[in-house]
């Protein structure tokens, strides 16, 4: 797992993060046309690159992609150049980039393709349509993706002014900036003010996608994203990766299939779709709500809660702060203003898992401690275990139940990422991926459902009786707390090449029709006892050898230690995590062994 540090120790009111920031530039008067159409001009002479409209950068027919070729070569590309087979994955500078601009090349897949069959979806995922065919796709939607000059922009409001907005720097468009009050405390350690001056158009364009799809708590009429913020994203990935190509289209449903999913299909206006195309009013009246009837289907690609409009007049030429590429074009700031679209109801988008809370269903969001094996089962296929409901994203549920040809292949994986977020403040990024297994037969997954939610219920009991352990070896029954995640994470880096060959093992005898019964006595048995197995070793070799081994002697107090360690080992062994585990408990407990042991697991945290 990735863990790309994004700490601000004291995040302040700022946009971008926020919403007001204490910084601010003065936003230019606004250039006649005349001024417009030169300094426009120059600046597209200078890329040279791509075709124009009327002096306006189109991103659908402008080469602003970052990728990387399978030669190692990093490119920048235009959309419909997408499916040229050498191209590998995206290769921006920020992680967050990366995963976003997926997002934003699915979406735009998914609101283009004509595709209605599960047939010919399945000719294209090794033979990829031509460019040519992608342009006929995307040009309906060119009108959406003009980034700069009069009218309508690229995830930009539509009628903001610069009167009417406040003026902001912009670095304040990444989710990780310093904040606004750090700068004035001059407690900006990890990321620095001023490391990000200015940004050339394709690194703002790929700024605005991603704090739109990402957008955090921002203050007074600062609205989140469709999904919160920080959103928990999963996208299913072809492993090895051949193409960038397979990796976005295994996300691509048929058309009608997609629409069926929310949202008001009859709503063909284009600013239903792309709602920086018409005024905020035109969706969402003042003060209001935005609903899925409100919007088309689409619009769950494209929504924009923050109000934005980027400074094109006043630009000067230099390196990229970003991508550290040269720029005729460098923007340094933008305006911005609260009350946003607010998103409300029920919005299922198709790449995050949703938990249930008091009837209502609520997309994930990272977690202090990162991605592990204890979050396979939830985000691939789902729990429904008491009060603990999740279901799997909408589009890996679509995969395990409608594409069951590709799952006995094991060449597909699942690309987990996104911000652990602290209301406004970024705490870190997290990405990594997860084996995908589907199962077809349903009493054979409720079978391997159970059978792995103990495993995963086990494992938390151990790393509770670890982490429970070190304290008492290092401050006795002291009421002292600190921070042990150290502990967990260990534990669970420790036992997750372990977690995942028992899981090979139990997928292929849930596949296998003449395969063992899972719920045979014996079987669970020896499952079981070799997991416990597991989860015993790692304990008591991060216990004696890794954390409270390691420390010099001469400071620590061997009978705490000695008491500490006899105390993991009678946990170990004890009924609580057999009984999690199906195990055979000691027949000399007394009667009411069973019922301290689950009151024991219920205490756990």
């Amino acid at each position: 797992m990735v863990c790309v540090a994004a700490i601000d120790a004291a995040c302040g009111w700022r946009v971008g993060r926020s919403g007001v920031d204490s910084r601010k530039g003065k936003i230019g008067e606004k250039a006649g046309a005349s001024k417009l159409a030169l300094r426009y001009g120059f600046w597209f002479a200078a890329g040279g690159s791509s075709k124009r409209r009327g002096g306006r950068m189109n991103l659908l027919e402008e080469k602003w992609l970052p990728v990387r070729r399978s030669s190692g070569q990093v490119d920048w590309i235009a959309p419909h150049q997408i499916s040229e087979p050498d191209i590998v994955a995206f290769a921006a500078n920020r992680a967050d980039f990366n995963g976003a601009l997926a997002q934003l090349m699915i979406g735009l897949l998914q609101t283009t393709t004509p595709i209605d069959d599960e047939d010919v979806w399945d000719g294209f995922l090794d033979k990829p349509p031509t460019t040519e065919v992608l342009q006929k796709w995307f040009e309906p939607a060119a009108e959406a993706f003009l980034l700069n000059g009069e009218g309508a922009r690229f995830m930009q409001d539509f009628s903001l002014t610069a009167a009417e907005g406040a003026e902001c720097t912009i670095d304040a468009l990444l989710i990780d900036a310093a904040g606004g009050s750090a700068i004035d405390k001059n407690t900006d350690h990890f990321v620095k003010r001023d490391t990000i001056k200015a940004m050339c158009p394709h690194c703002v364009a790929a700024a605005l996608f991603t704090l739109q799809t990402n957008a955090p708590a921002g203050g007074a009429g600062h609205r989140t994203s469709l999904r919160g913020g920080g959103p928990l994203t999963t996208l299913l990935v072809a492993t090895p990766s051949h193409c960038l190509w397979q990796d976005l289209w295994l996300n691509i449903k048929p058309q009608r299939n997609f629409l069926q999913q929310g949202g008001d299909a009859q709503k063909t206006a284009k600013h239903f779709t792309f709602p920086w195309l018409a005024d905020i009013n035109r969706i969402q009246p003042a003060g209001g709500e935005t609903q899925p009837l409100q919007v088309h289907p689409h619009h769950v690609f494209w929504a924009m809660p923050r109000r934005i409009r980027v400074d094109f007049t006043e630009v000067q030429t230099g390196q990229c702060d970003v991508c550290k590429r040269d720029s005729t074009q460098l923007v340094h700031r933008y305006v911005t203003k609260p009350q946003g679209l607010n998103y409300k109801g029920v919005w299922r988008h198709p790449f995050s898992p949703y938990y249930e809370i008091k009837g209502d269903w609520l997309p994930m969001h990272p977690q202090p401690g990162g991605f592990s094996y204890k979050n396979w089962l939830a985000w691939v296929l789902g729990v429904k275990q008491g009060k603990k409901s999740v279901q799997a994203a909408g589009i890996v549920n679509y995969f395990l139940q409608e594409r069951k040809k590709y799952q006995k292949s094991g060449q597909f994986r699942l690309w987990v990422f996104g911000y652990d977020m602290d209301n406004m403040k970024p705490r870190c990024w997290y990405e990594t991926t997860f084996p995908l297994y589907g199962l077809a037969e349903a009493k054979r997954a409720t079978q391997i459902q159970n059978l792995i939610a103990n495993r995963i219920e086990a494992a938390e009991q151990a790393v509770f009786y670890v982490r429970q352990a070190v304290k008492q070896a290092w401050f006795g029954e002291s009421d002292l707390r600190g921070d042990l995640s150290f502990v967990d994470k260990a534990f669970w880096d420790g036992t997750e090449p372990d977690f995942y060959r028992q899981l090979e093992h139990l997928m292929s005898q849930a596949r296998t029709e003449s395969g063992i019964d899972l719920d045979d006595d014996k079987f669970i048995i020896a499952v079981g006892e070799t997991w416990l197995k597991v989860l015993t070793q790692c304990a008591t070799k991060l216990f004696d050898v890794d954390i409270v081994g390691a420390g010099p002697i001469d400071q620590q107090d061997p009978r705490r230690i000695a008491e500490a360690y006899n105390g993991l080992q009678r946990n170990l062994k004890g009924d609580a995590i057999k009984i999690i585990l199906r195990l055979p408990v000691s027949e000399k407990k007394n009667k009411n062994a069973k019922s301290t042991a689950k009151q024991q697991v219920q205490s756990s945290p």
